[in-house]
């Protein structure tokens, strides 16, 4: 998701990046809907209960997906690259992955 929303807590804007954001597209829609907030609190529950980066939750999410050839990794820190190559690491359990697509709200896309 863009603006690393599944990367921090629901409403957390703790970089300049984000803050910046824009968060309605030209025909004054959100980008980020409430109805997300689901989703971004599904990560957050999982990546504690396993003690690891929501990040690398949100990624490995995106690496079990078998349509998806080559995830997309906006780092820009060098610790983006880690915490990106710590989803290898993960193995969602099916449990993890009907909870982190459950909530998802099929939605028009977005235009800036």
């Amino acid at each position: 998701m863009a603006g690393g929303l599944v990367t921090r807590p629901w409403g957390e804007r703790s970089t300049q990046r984000a803050e910046l954001n824009r968060t309605v597209d030209q025909q004054n829609r959100p980008i980020f809907p409430d109805s997300d907030r689901a989703m971004v609190e599904t990560v957050q529950r999982i990546a504690s209960a396993r003690g690891v980066l929501m990040a690398q939750i949100a990624m490995a999410w995106v690496l079990k997906n078998p349509v998806v050839s080559a995830p997309i990794v906006g780092a820009t820190k060098p610790h983006h690259l880690t915490d990106a190559t710590g989803a290898l690491d993960i193995d969602l359990t099916a449990e993890e992955i009907d909870s982190l697509e459950a909530p998802y709200v099929t939605r028009r896309p977005t235009f800036f």
